[in-house]
């Protein structure tokens, strides 16, 4: 039997849960937008940037060593979490949106006019524009898959789009609005049948399961670090040797080079082809700090006391009438609602006068907002560190936002009349 988690005992880890906002305790139930800071990860940035800060790679002297490894040893931090076979497949990006744009324009010049490129209707933006790119400059053609009544991806209808035009299927590992997680081994098989490569952004399901590319079977797999406790603008894309050493650079200039003439140049191996410039070192670090950390933690727990946040909050906005988005079985620890007669920005507002962060909008994913008929959602998205003593209050402020509104729309109809 999985051991019970008890999210009380690290709490302290993180700074920021003991601030008060608006007069309240702050409950953060923004996690799938960005994920707050353990004190590990502040603390590996600042040791980094006081006692061994310099630039990486090409230094020979002492802090230039210093700052090298802890970078590498970032690099292989990410290898582990995600189960690579071998350290030199992990690039580093500023995050999934980077990862999915270098793919894109590195296979461009494979692509031609009619090739298709499957995606899911409940994709990221992230994971859509990239893809246009390909459609506008390359004649590719998107396909897309369609999303059933529960709000998980229909797979067999995804099935049946598969076929011998098939170079790309770039697919979620899970929704960030609908929480669904898509059979994506089941799908690695079908488009490796017809030569296809599977891309999967792993920003949403990185965080709440843990990630083993081989048994996925993917081509390639995106992360972003401040979605797993980590900071900004850093995360990392794994993918096959052979399907990098096929890319196009992505940028050129200082560390991606090998020999630069006036008539020609020559592009250094892996993973450093795809790493132009300075790199974001100190995050790096910060990144690497916050996966050893969560993988340190007993991450079966973690999502047996997620699944139960997410469920406790469902049956209780069930109770006042409210409109649920994604009831998929085996779904992620996200949660998208509406409360009739309320606009998803109102309930924000109101519950941020509790104390209560939560997401409102079309979440970067406007695709999906036209597949379930509504320009916006509220989102109340779990974390390890969050209690059920916090769902008990989020639940009770949003049943008091739903009396007063009540109360108020017949005088605002009166007003009107």
């Amino acid at each position: 039997m999985i051991p019970a988690f008890d999210p009380h005992a690290l709490r302290d880890e993180f700074p920021i849960l003991s601030e008060q906002i608006n007069g309240h305790r702050l409950i953060y139930f923004d996690n799938a937008a960005s994920a707050q800071k353990p004190r590990v990860v502040l603390e590996a940035m600042e040791q980094l940037a006081s006692h061994g800060y310099a630039n990486v790679h090409r230094g020979l002297h002492v802090l230039a060593n210093r700052a090298t490894e802890a970078f590498e040893g970032a690099r292989a931090s990410v290898a582990r979490f995600v189960n690579a076979p071998e350290a030199a497949e992990v690039i580093f990006t500023r995050g999934t949106t980077e990862a999915m744009n270098l793919l894109a324009y590195g296979l461009a010049s494979s692509i031609q006019s009619g090739d298709e490129i499957l995606l899911t209707e409940m994709e990221h933006h992230s994971n859509i524009v990239p893809w246009h790119f390909l459609r506008e400059r390359r004649g590719a053609k998107l396909v897309w898959a369609p999303v059933n009544a529960q709000g998980g991806l229909d797979l067999e209808a995804t099935l049946a789009l598969i076929g011998p035009r098939t170079r790309v299927a770039a697919i979620t590992q899970m929704s960030n609005v609908l929480g669904a997680v898509p059979d994506l081994p089941r799908l690695a098989d079908a488009v490796h049948g017809f030569g296809g490569i599977l891309v999967v952004d792993g920003a949403q399901g990185a965080v709440h399961f843990p990630t083993d590319v081989q048994a996925l079977g993917c081509d390639a797999y995106a992360l972003t670090g401040h979605k797993l406790y980590g900071p900004t603008g850093i995360g990392a894309l794994w993918a096959k040797r052979d399907l990098l050493e096929r890319l196009d650079p992505f940028n050129g200039g200082g560390e991606m080079i090998e020999i630069v003439t006036r008539d020609r140049v020559t592009y250094a191996g892996l993973p450093h082809r795809f790493e132009a410039g300075t790199p974001a070192i100190l995050e790096a670090v910060g990144l690497g700090a916050a996966l050893d950390w969560l993988m340190s933690q007993d991450r079966a727990a973690i999502e047996l006391h997620e699944k139960a946040l997410h469920d406790r909050a469902v049956a209780g906005l069930k109770a006042i009438g409210a409109s649920l988005y994604g009831e998929s079985p085996d779904k992620g620890a996200v949660l998208a609602f509406n409360i009739p007669g309320l606009h998803a920005h109102d309930v924000a507002q109101i519950l941020d006068q509790s104390g209560i962060a939560i997401r409102a909008g079309h979440h970067c994913a406007q695709v999906l907002m036209a597949a379930l008929g509504v320009s916006a959602t509220a989102r109340a998205s779990f974390a390890l560190y969050n209690t059920m003593e916090e769902v008990e209050t989020f639940l009770a402020a949003t049943e008091r936002a739903q009396a007063r509104f009540a109360r108020v729309r017949p005088q605002q109809a009166g007003a009107h009349a």
